[in-house]
């Protein structure tokens, strides 16, 4: 096993634990995925059969869907410990894991169709150098997830106690400028081809109301009324490479 202590930025292992998956469970749970499920697979309709790194990918929110979709997925993480959710697709032959240093990735340049990265790029700290991995071990495309300032997420320090109590596992997070995220892959010659916002209202918000159907409709409204699309977050974002 390699230590972790090797690596500079290892927050994947938290969001790789089964802790960290009951922010996720019941039907609430299983809503907010099938929203980020969706979005993605719309994303990644133009590389059918695509080899696939998902970096960061030991939640295993999208390796299921990944697979039975059929895409070539490999899956890393900064420890052993970050494949245990997604252990029955590996056992399965169904995809890759590996171990290695997410800001020094083990492959070489564009060795994959797409990258993929959720739920981490929030709690990175050296996020230029992660974006610059991503994009060079891509060979088509990269997508990424981020709260943004222009959302309801900016004030989250502000309600930390507040989200605590009602998730219990939550940590600090980063909100980005969009602008920011863009601007610098495009210093990578990566160009924004499509994003999606996922909700106007705070995700702890919705699993306090523990109900998908009225979850669902308040979305629907704030999305029709334009609100998500400026507002939403966290925010889907895929990027194109020449």
């Amino acid at each position: 096993m390699i230590s972790t202590s090797s690596f500079p930025e290892t927050a994947d292992i938290e969001t790789s634990s089964d802790d960290y998956a009951t922010r996720f469970t019941g039907e609430i749970g299983a809503w907010l995925l099938k929203v980020q499920e969706e979005a993605t697979l719309k994303m990644l309709a133009p590389y059918p059969n695509a080899n696939i790194l998902e970096v960061g990918g030991g939640h295993g929110q999208l390796t299921g869907a990944l697979i039975q979709n059929g895409y070539h997925v490999t899956v890393l993480g900064s420890a052993e410990i970050c494949k245990a959710r997604i252990q029955p697709f590996i056992d399965a032959n169904q995809c890759s894991f590996n171990v290695g240093n997410i800001l020094d990735l083990p492959y070489g340049d564009r060795a994959f169709d797409v990258v993929i990265s959720y739920r981490l790029l929030a709690h990175v700290t050296q996020w230029q150098k992660f974006l610059a991995e991503l994009a060079r071990v891509a060979d088509k495309a990269v997508i990424v997830d981020y709260p943004t300032v222009r959302s309801v997420n900016y004030i989250a320090p502000y309600l930390f106690k507040f989200k605590k109590g009602l998730e219990g596992n939550t940590r600090p997070f980063t909100c980005y400028k969009e602008s920011e995220i863009i601007d610098y892959f495009k210093s990578l010659e990566l160009t924004a081809t499509e994003r999606y916002p996922q909700f106007f209202l705070p995700m702890v918000l919705h699993r306090a109301l523990k109900s998908p159907r009225i979850s669902s409709a308040s979305e629907k409204l704030t999305r029709f009324s334009g609100f998500t699309k400026v507002f939403g977050s966290p925010v889907i974002l895929k990027l194109g490479k020449k």
